[in-house]
């Protein structure tokens, strides 16, 4: 991690995908995923880590000691040593098997293309995605499989550092978390706030390809919600996995160059805290309030996972109107 200034990002071409497949700038697409049934192996990311790994860490960034100290209380946690190089190998390899070619390439009218990444699109709601590469400029599989988050969420959760993380998240509410949660209402005040408990990961997994010149622009993440049966699942925590190195973490034995996770001034200056790539690193933080970006990648290529927390309604926010 690092305290810096950055350097706006420069107007980029479209993906090289995205010329080849002809979608044009801010096309509406309804984009559909492509998968087919992948085995994992029986001894692949269990909740115990390989003997040989470092023991995993656990650092919460304090912003207050920061360039962007308005960010103060804000969640933003670093787990460091979380999966070993063969297991973010071995993930990657899995999730580009996942794809189901055939459809993928019938879909984008691309017959014989043997890769399985496509340009990452921008939602655009109502199932459509749009092409923004002066905002969003990467390739991107996507994967669901209840079976990976599940064993990647126990790692995470294991021994002394993953028991202080579940302390830390396994419930929500609005009176400590009202931010958190997207509650903060001056002219209201609660009767009895809301409680969220933590379920776990979300199975859609976003897997995020970034060669020499892409970048995501500053933003914020949106939370996801649904519903099954009478409860109320939604996400207010975003999860990275990193899937390699890069030069900032690791020194010259890295190819990678740039592609850090940056926290930015939501007032288009130039503060920012980054968090550089570093094979095995989670970063978790909050959705509401955070504003952030994936830097330029100047040299090789960036490898990330991206998913987010998921939780279950327990309680609804009662709400009295404090209004004459």
């Amino acid at each position: 991690m690092s305290d810096n200034t950055s350097s706006a990002a420069p107007s980029e071409p479209r993906p090289d995908y995205a010329k080849a497949l002809n979608i044009r700038r801010g096309q509406p697409i309804r984009v559909e995923y492509f998968t087919k049934p992948t085995t994992l192996p029986s001894s692949f990311l269990l909740p115990s880590p390989p003997a040989d790994m470092e023991p995993m860490s656990l650092t919460a960034i304090d912003f207050s000691k920061t360039t962007l100290p308005e960010n103060a209380g804000r969640i933003a946690l670093v787990l460091d040593n979380v999966l070993s190089p063969s297991e973010c190998q071995t993930l990657l390899s899995l999730a580009e098997s996942s794809v189901d070619l055939d459809r993928l390439n019938t879909f984008w009218n691309s017959p014989g293309d043997a890769s399985p990444w496509r340009p990452a699109l921008v939602n655009a709601g109502q199932g459509y995605e749009v092409l923004e590469p002066e905002y969003r400029n990467s390739d991107r599989i996507v994967w669901d499989s209840d079976e990976v988050v599940a064993r990647l969420w126990a790692r995470c959760l294991h021994g002394k550092v993953g028991e202080a993380l579940g302390v830390m998240l396994s419930e929500l509410n609005g009176a400590d978390h009202a931010e958190v949660l997207g509650e903060k209402k001056k002219a209201w005040r609660w009767d009895r706030p809301s409680r969220w408990a933590m379920k776990g990961l979300n199975k859609r997994m976003r897997f995020l390809k970034y060669a020499r010149g892409q970048f995501f622009a500053p933003h914020c993440d949106g939370n996801y919600s649904e519903k099954v049966g009478d409860t109320v699942f939604k996400t207010f925590f975003t999860m990275h996995l990193y899937l390699n190195d890069s030069v900032a973490e690791v020194g010259e034995q890295a190819e990678l160059v740039g592609g850090a996770t940056s926290f930015t001034a939501n007032d288009g200056g130039e503060r920012k805290v980054d968090v550089d790539p570093k094979m095995g690193r989670v970063l978790i933080f909050q959705q509401q309030g955070l504003y952030h970006a994936g830097d330029d990648v100047l040299e090789g290529t960036k490898y990330t996972m991206r998913t987010e927390i998921m939780y279950a309604l327990v309680e609804k926010t009662q709400w009295t109107s404090t209004r004459p």
